[in-house]
């Protein structure tokens, strides 16, 4: 027979048990992945009339080319009071001159200009601070340069989390689409992350978000003393802070399509290598709480994976080993597939199984590039 029949207990019975245990794990990972955007009810828009006045924050380091091509695309937004204010950070090309056109057109564009200082150097969170600082107004939305919203009432989707006296927003920073593999693994990955936090702040454990589409009130900000539990690290104006300052009460969820941004994904391997290395910097300074249910979370994924080589061990098994993988294929799809249209990412459900595994792979080569990653500037 090429099933074990467990009229004795010996390894092939023990092996099965173990994928069985790793297929339960897997399957309780994907459903907490998955299951709360599942049955997540889209907010109502509020009146236009009850919409809170916004300042959109932008820091732009050398950054006159995506400001000249995505910064209309903010500043055009159908909103009826926001201002945006661009941070000039130190830039050595353009980019003053491209926000100084802009504000012609647009008068509710501001500008807030950083300049070199030999004896002090900074990062981003200081540039973060001067726009802070800055701002008219309570309700902060922020993005980055090289971003642009998925639609002209991005504004009006994030402000309409700003109910019921959340303090924070969470929303979906996406990349744009390539016709390349590895584009859509970094997507895949970008995709995973998002829905990893926007389920736990639906659960009532919010603990990080992305700068790329974040928004969070001044008086949140300065209640919590900003970034200064973690002014030293050179990551973490988006992350650390909501896992610093967000709660169960707090913190809001904006998944609507109208509300993704899009910003240009990495183009190389190296690129995006050292780009994870430096978000994994943070990961660390994450609460207890938090890294208990990632490292659960990554115990899950990997125990399934590991639990199958034995099945191929022992011709009583190695039938289970393709049934298994084929049942745990068709979880995966089912519960990814509508979350990936609810985030615009439907294609990347087909592929899904292929990305996962490709990323297992890479995660710990990503945590070694950590250990020797030496940061010099803050980028994207």
């Amino acid at each position: 027979m090429y099933l074990p029949q467990f009229n004795t207990f010996g390894l092939p019975e023990i092996f099965t048990i173990l994928a069985g245990v790793g297929f339960i794990l897997v399957t309780i990972y994907y459903c907490n992945l998955f299951l709360p955007l599942h049955k997540l009810k889209e907010n109502h828009l509020v009146k236009s009339s009850d919409l809170p006045t916004i300042s959109v924050i932008i820091c732009a380091k050398n950054e006159d080319d995506n400001l000249t091509e995505f910064l209309p695309k903010v500043l055009s937004q159908n909103y009826p009071n926001f201002e945006v204010i661009v941070v000039n950070d130190c830039s050595y090309d353009n980019t003053e001159n491209v926000i100084d056109e802009f504000a012609k057109i647009f008068p509710n564009l501001r500008k807030a200009n950083i300049k070199e200082d030999d004896y002090y150097k900074h990062g981003k969170k200081f540039a973060m601070l001067v726009g802070i600082k800055a701002a008219k107004h309570n309700n902060l939305i922020f993005t980055d340069a090289d971003c642009f919203p998925n639609s002209e009432n991005w504004l009006t989707e994030m402000a309409s989390g700003f109910t019921n006296e959340k303090e924070i927003v969470l929303g979906y920073g996406a990349y744009e689409r390539k016709n390349t593999f590895l584009n859509k693994l970094i997507r895949y990955d970008t995709f995973t992350i998002a829905v990893n936090y926007l389920s736990m702040a639906i659960k009532g454990n919010p603990y990080m978000g992305v700068g790329r589409n974040l928004a969070y009130t001044s008086k949140l900000f300065y209640a919590v003393k900003g970034f200064s539990n973690h002014y030293h690290i050179q990551s973490g104006d988006d992350d650390l802070f909501v896992n610093t300052a967000s709660n169960e009460k707090n913190t809001n969820i904006c998944i609507s399509k109208d509300a993704i941004t899009y910003s240009k994904p990495k183009t190389t391997l190296r690129n995006w290598r050292l780009q994870k290395a430096r978000h994994l910097t943070t990961a660390p300074l994450y609460n207890s709480k938090t890294k208990a249910k990632l490292l659960f979370n990554y115990f899950c994924i990997y125990f399934f994976y590991l639990s199958l080589i034995p099945l191929s061990f022992s011709l009583n098994t190695i039938l289970l080993l393709p049934s298994i993988l084929l049942l745990k294929m068709i979880v995966q799809w089912a519960l990814t597939n509508r979350v990936a249209k609810r985030l615009n990412e439907n294609d990347l459900v087909a592929g899904s199984v292929l990305y996962e595994l490709f990323l297992l792979f890479l995660y710990p080569i990503f945590q070694l590039t950590k250990i020797f990653y030496k940061p010099k500037k803050w980028t994207t």
